[in-house]
């Protein structure tokens, strides 16, 4: 039985009933002229069965025996049952995107099965656009939102007359690679060496980041305390999905005018957003907002799996004046990003493991309610694909990211880049986060404002 990483574990250890730890993801699909949307569904199933070859990643699930640390070791299942893992649906009348999302809301908030591989793939027909839509789920002990939107890439083509589309879980797509030689001795002391000087360095390193939190005044600690607000509170299994998205080249047209990056338009839109929400709710906090952004610590050619860091982000939400907002989020983030560029990768991991920390304790009774909290949302960027992509000629529309709600984290933000657009994910606890639709059209109107800021003239 394969060793589990204490990252995995720790995932499984936070899950509860009303906090499921699996991340998601929606793909729409336009079929192939001449192809309506029931022959592609099926086709999709049938193809998608045909592939009994499974990557391991699809087969594994915790082993017994549970410690008290929780699950330390993979198990493989040799057969897979896709009538339960695969599945069909047809949306009820009229099949809007309303009914869409619905559907994706009710489903998100169910536990995957721990005795099987925890994954499920859904294919959903009966939208009035003709569309077809994927919504997939996967425990986040298994993989993060960078290595999900690579299974996706990876099971089709930038070739739309190419109809080789398979099953995600090809091994042939999923990155089976030949075995590689035993590395010698040598490599592995030099690898042992480079781990103990990494570790060794892990306390001096949180030294610099507590002098840089002096330096750079934007900077947000690891340990700091975030404002209480609406959104830090215990949460219910019941999910509401809501996404849309914008034409990338708005917010690329706004980044380069104001010298920043797309990653500072999304957080600035998120801020104007939640601020805009919370005046509504009249529950706007006087300190600013806190956010959590995960940073990628994934290379060309790593494995699939986890491998993120996090960085604090001071949101300016007590700001009215968008300008001097921008500028002060903008300054957080960069003060940010420059102390993780100081660190070695280990260190980094650990960085981010210190920021998430508080996590670990969200579901001890009384936690959420009496501790205050170290940020208040995270908000997440992950880069899609970057040319257009079909499977089997029906040609990729939208790609939306559905991540986790958690005690203390009422709502999350999820953002992921394709070829035009930027689309939005937002996914939140359905009671403690009312009137979610709302968020979408304080986004709206944050990028206009940025679009104001950047002297673009109204579209």
């Amino acid at each position: 039985m394969p060793y589990m990483p204490v990252t995995s574990s720790m995932f499984l250890l936070a899950e509860t009933r009303e906090q499921p730890m699996h991340v998601g993801g929606l793909q729409l699909f336009v079929p192939r002229e001449g192809q309506s949307a029931s022959e592609l569904a099926e086709e999709m199933i049938e193809s998608f069965a045909a592939c009994t070859e499974i990557h391991p990643l699809f087969r594994k699930r915790p082993a017994s025996p549970v410690t008290l640390l929780g699950n330390v070791a993979w198990s493989y299942d040799d057969e897979i049952d896709f009538d339960y893992h695969v599945r069909r649906a047809v949306l009820p009348r009229p099949g809007r995107v309303r009914e869409l999302l619905r559907y994706i809301s009710l489903n998100h908030g169910t536990l995957l099965d721990r005795y099987r591989p925890m994954w499920e793939v859904h294919i959903i027909e009966g939208l009035d656009d003709g569309r077809v839509a994927i919504y997939n789920k996967i425990h986040h002990s298994i993989v993060d939102g960078v290595s999900a939107l690579r299974l996706l890439q990876r099971m089709m083509s930038n070739d739309p007359d190419d109809r080789s589309g398979t099953a995600p879980w090809d091994p042939a797509l999923v990155g089976e690679k030949r075995p590689r030689k035993a590395p010698s001795i040598r490599t592995r002391i030099s690898g042992l060496a480079d781990t103990a000087v990494q570790v060794a360095g892990l306390g001096p390193a949180a030294a610099k980041v507590a002098v840089a939190g002096f330096r750079e005044g934007g900077l947000v600690p690891p340990l700091s305390r975030a404002p209480r607000t609406i959104l830090d509170v215990a949460i219910g299994s019941a999910r509401r999905f809501a996404s849309q998205q914008w034409e990338l080249s708005r917010l690329r047209a706004v980044a380069d005018a104001l010298d920043i990056t797309i990653n500072d338009i999304v957080v600035a839109m998120c801020s104007g957003a939640l601020r805009s929400y919370l005046i509504d709710r009249d529950a706007l906090p006087d300190t600013p907002l806190i956010a959590a952004v995960p940073v990628s610590m994934h290379t060309d050619g790593d494995h699939d799996g986890n491998a993120v860091t996090a960085i604090m982000v001071n949101l300016a939400t007590d700001e009215p004046d968008p300008e001097r907002r921008l500028a002060k989020m903008v300054e957080s983030v960069r003060g940010s990003k420059s102390v993780i560029r100081g660190l070695r990768p280990l260190q980094a991991l650990a960085l981010g493991a210190a920021n998430f920390a508080p996590l670990a304790f969200a579901t001890v009774p009384g936690f959420v309610q009496y501790v205050r909290p170290q940020f208040n949302i995270i908000i997440s960027n992950v880069p899609g694909p970057s040319e257009h992509l079909y499977w089997n000629g029906a040609r990729l529309d939208g790609v939306y990211p559905v991540s986790i709600p958690m005690e203390g984290l009422a709502l999350n933000i999820t953002v992921t880049t394709t070829v035009d657009h930027i689309n939005f994910g937002l996914i939140g606890a359905r009671a403690q986060v009312p009137s979610l639709q709302r968020l979408l059209t304080h986004l709206d109107t944050a990028l206009e404002e940025l679009e104001k800021l950047a002297s673009i003239p109204e579209r």
